[in-house]
């Protein structure tokens, strides 16, 4: 047994440790000095609408509930002329 080549390979392995315990003291310095913040809380139910834009939705949905029954009313009459149609040439 070499008592020398023995406390050799010892230093080494120290040198190994230190080197990893300083770059794990470098991460742990970095980590604090960026700390990750918290998650926000959700907030839980709906959101309340004001009077501005609760007035401004009335008056796009009465926009398009206008198209939908114009839409509506012209397939009808499209149907009713056709089956007009059917009926006098049959």
């Amino acid at each position: 047994m070499d008592l020398t080549k023995t406390i050799q390979d010892l230093y080494a392995e120290k040198e190994k440790l230190e080197r990893v315990i300083a770059s794990l003291e470098e991460l742990q310095r970095t980590a604090q000095a960026n700390p990750v913040p918290p998650e926000r809380s959700r907030r839980r139910g709906r959101k309340s609408m004001g009077a501005e834009e609760r007035q401004e939705v009335s008056e796009r949905m009465k926009k398009y509930w206008a198209s939908r029954r114009g839409k509506q009313r012209k397939k009808a009459r499209e149907v009713r002329e056709a089956d007009a149609r059917a009926a006098n040439q049959g």
